[in-house]
């Protein structure tokens, strides 16, 4: 019985340590030199269509949220008449 607890603990300690080790390619100095150069783009929008679309989409809820709360503190400003 225990040699099978200890047999079962190297099985557990051998999968953890033997996982394969992937080489990813450092995408870092690309990214940097593509963000520290100066050609006059924006910061929030170097990072290609992707930023862009986001920029807009956050542009448009901000301006929507705020008209929408002002539309909601006018009404709540002028409360209904009773009877």
């Amino acid at each position: 019985m225990l040699q099978n607890l200890l047999a079962l603990h190297q099985i557990g300690r051998r999968t953890i340590s033997a996982t394969s080790h992937r080489n990813f390619k450092n995408k870092v100095p690309e990214k940097q030199k593509l963000f520290q150069e100066d050609d006059g783009i924006p910061l929030y929008l170097k990072g290609g269509i992707a930023d862009a679309l986001l920029h807009r989409a956050t542009m448009i809820r901000t301006v929507g949220g705020t008209a929408y709360a002002m539309y909601q503190q006018a009404v709540a400003s002028f409360p209904k008449k009773q009877g």
